[in-house]
């Protein structure tokens, strides 16, 4: 279990702008929203991608003096946001490439196949990929910041703008498709 009031004191010296305490911030929080973008994304290099400007927007944020609540969600909230605008340019770019190449249809590459990146997986998240597959996005986003990122019900309220009470009933709902979906394998 983590440390709340150690975490709590880093959080505070990362908001006054410490790059020493950023530092640590990034080493404790690397992994968590790198496990949290792949799971959307799919992708190891664009999981990173995405991870390394996550980090720089909340540097940038902090280093302009802005108000942040509460930090953990406002990390994850960052993370939502930029898959989400990843999603957006990628939709985008395969438009104007489909305008492009109308006889030649883009080649998609499926690196979950790929060796290089299944040793790159760790086996917790290939045993929650699995698991969480069948399930849709919503209820994979919450089983994974509840339960892989032990964020609380307000944290995961505030990165996904929803009141506690839905949050907690989403939760629920997830975790009943998630046993049918494992109970049936």
């Amino acid at each position: 279990m983590r440390n709340r009031l150690a975490e709590q004191i880093l959080f505070l010296k990362v908001k006054n702008k410490d790059k020493e305490a950023f530092g640590k911030f990034y080493d404790l929080y690397i992994s968590r929203i790198y496990r949290f973008i792949f799971f959307k994304v799919n992708s190891v290099s664009d999981a990173q991608d995405l991870t390394s400007e996550v980090f720089l927007k909340l540097w940038q944020y902090i280093r302009d003096g802005k108000k942040i609540e509460n930090l953990n969600a406002f990390i994850y909230m960052i993370a939502r946001n930029s898959v989400i605008d990843f999603y957006r340019q990628r939709s985008r770019r395969d438009e104007k490439e489909e305008l492009i190449e109308e006889n030649n249809p883009p080649r998609i590459i499926d690196e979950r196949n790929d060796l290089a990146s299944q040793q790159a997986i760790s086996s917790e998240v290939s045993a929650m990929l699995k698991g969480l597959e069948n399930l849709k996005d919503e209820y994979k986003e919450v089983i994974v910041l509840r339960y892989l990122d032990e964020l609380s019900i307000t944290e995961i309220s505030d990165v996904l703008n929803k009141s506690k009470g839905s949050v907690r009933v989403l939760i629920h709902r997830a975790l009943n498709v998630l046993k049918q979906t494992v109970g049936h394998e």
